[in-house]
């Protein structure tokens, strides 16, 4: 069901947007050469507590997961892209860390993801994180009354083809609102002026991903972590996005980020290997 929201309804899911982006620019802060992924997730879940939120993930458990998720963020690697389950495992110089959360706040949820390098970056794994935010600002553009759905669809896949960059279309965006996954589905490949004429009140969570060399993913035996099947490195953008009668409103948008802050935890909780 596509349920549209009233103003006062979209600030509220603002309400969560800020929080997601606060969590989300304390993970790219912390993630560090050194910083295991359990002791990462702690902190997140110690967040969300202090918040009085609640974690979308915990319990979750749909046909294709072995669940239930018992994390409060997805933390994938390399060429995880998707639904990593955070386990014991510690960063290292030149990773790749896609980070992707939910969480609700009185009622009303908001969805975010983003990737970042751990330490000395490579060419090619900031060209691919471009191509993914590149992708999702073209994506939010569109998402304007009167046109389609088809429309964001095309505007993402157009970057990706730009970029070189093969499309997977079995996972991608979503509606979202009183919970994490609402209709309409939203693919990152389709059709300009097909599809669900979009209408002020449409809230939507638009997640561009992209792997390097290829479109097919397998899992592992975890049952949630979501890899390219050719191991070619992965990226993934994701905002909570509000149609409007004016222009898109992006409920999870991050404050600009000073790097001198970037992996400065002296004065926070350590998220080292003990």
């Amino acid at each position: 069901m596509i349920e549209l929201k009233t103003p006062a309804e979209i600030q509220r899911m603002h309400v969560a947007g800020r929080f997601v982006a606060e969590v989300l620019s304390e993970v790219g802060r912390l993630a560090d050469v050194g910083v295991n992924l359990l002791n990462l997730e702690r902190h997140v879940r110690g967040m969300i507590k202090r918040r009085g939120a609640e974690s979308c993930y915990w319990d979750y458990a749909p046909s294709f997961g072995r669940g239930p998720f018992r994390n409060v963020i997805c933390l994938s690697v390399n060429d995880a892209v998707l639904h990593g389950l955070p386990h014991d495992y510690t960063l290292r110089d030149g990773d790749v860390l896609s980070a992707d959360l939910a969480v609700s706040v009185d009622g009303w949820v908001a969805d975010s993801a983003r990737t970042v390098v751990v330490g000395t970056a490579a060419e090619e794994d900031l060209r691919i994180i471009r191509a993914t935010e590149e992708a999702l600002e073209a994506a939010i553009e569109v998402a304007r009354p009167g046109n389609r759905l088809g429309d964001i669809s095309a505007a993402i896949w157009a970057v990706a083809h730009d970029y070189g960059y093969p499309v997977n279309t079995e996972f991608g965006g979503h509606g979202i609102g009183r919970t994490m996954h609402e209709g309409p589905h939203v693919s990152n490949k389709g059709r300009a002026g097909r599809g669900l004429t979009l209408r002020p009140g449409l809230t939507l969570a638009l997640e561009p991903w992209f792997a390097r060399t290829t479109d097919r993913i397998v899992y592992d035996a975890d049952g949630w972590t979501i890899r390219s099947a050719d191991g070619s490195r992965t990226a993934h953008s994701e905002h909570t996005v509000a149609i409007t009668e004016d222009a898109p409103l992006v409920l999870t948008r991050r404050e600009p980020e000073n790097p001198a802050t970037r992996a400065d935890s002296a004065s926070r909780p350590s998220t080292k290997d003990a």
